[in-house]
């Protein structure tokens, strides 16, 4: 008899630009945002277009792992606030979607080993880069995001202006830093990347000397947990041995595998 693992996917996620929205403006928009259901974070988690059944790179991780382990998963999706409740309170025994390890989640939560590997990056006009040499010359540049991000939290502290959006869909974003209206977008370097390749009309790169807060992802669990979180490192480690973690990053990243470190060198900066 199969033991039950219940998993929790996060709806809300701040870390992406590829915001859900109403009222697409043109066919280019419409393609793009049909992949997108409200709140999920593409390619992380979504609900594929044809089927419905939710998918995307950690969910496909997750039913790796639980193949492995011999166990049947669970699916839930709730708030990044419920999420996190629901494992302290033990509700689910495991959460994932992109979730960043910090020193701070690591003192209230167990996590498993990285499966991603990230960093952030600018997205910039790619005609001149939108004046920008480095981070130092966000000053007085207007960054579109959203207000709550660590990306903002970079942006302002750089002396950047703040231009957020209400129901805004993804090619408003990107379609504004090709016409000048905002100057630049903090993000995941893998989102980016996806978004740039889509709209390849627009005069839009990402920036070329910007690399910065490189991070990891991992799985999350009750602190106390430590079986759990041995047998999933386990398996998580026998994926990367055997290539199936690169197979699934592939699937979902336009052929880049997330799950090693990228060579790329970085600038820290302190948010706090």
């Amino acid at each position: 008899m199969k033991k039950t693992m219940q998993w929790t996917g996060l709806l809300i996620a701040g870390s992406s630009i590829l915001l859900s929205a109403c009222g697409q403006q043109d066919e280019k928009a419409t393609a793009y945002d049909k992949i997108q259901k409200e709140g999920t974070l593409y390619p992380t988690s979504y609900h594929d277009e044809k089927s419905n059944k939710l998918t995307g790179f950690d969910v496909e991780v997750v039913k790796e792992v639980a193949k492995r382990l011999d166990v049947k998963v669970k699916f839930k999706e709730m708030s990044f606030d419920g999420m996190l409740t629901s494992v302290n309170t033990g509700q689910v025994d495991l959460a994932a979607n992109d979730i960043t390890i910090t020193d701070d989640r690591k003192e209230k939560f167990a996590f498993s080993k990285p499966y991603k590997y990230t960093y952030g990056t600018a997205i910039v006009r790619k005609s001149d880069l939108s004046g920008i040499k480095s981070l130092e010359d966000l000053k007085g540049k207007k960054a579109a995001g959203e207000a709550t991000t660590t990306y903002m939290q970079i942006a302002k502290k750089y002396g950047a202006k703040e231009v957020t959006y209400d129901n805004a869909t993804n090619d408003q974003y990107l379609r504004d830093v090709s016409n000048g209206r905002t100057d630049v977008i903090l993000n995941d370097y893998y989102l980016q990347t996806l978004a740039v390749d889509f709209f390849k009309d627009f005069d839009i790169t990402i920036h070329p000397d910007i690399a910065y807060n490189p991070s990891q992802v991992g799985l999350i669990m009750d602190l106390d947990n430590k079986e759990l979180q041995s047998n999933i490192n386990e398996q998580l480690d026998k994926m990367k041995e055997d290539g199936t973690l690169k197979d699934i990053s592939k699937q979902f990243y336009a052929g880049k595998n997330v799950s090693q470190m990228p060579d790329v060198k970085t600038t820290i900066v302190d948010v706090n």
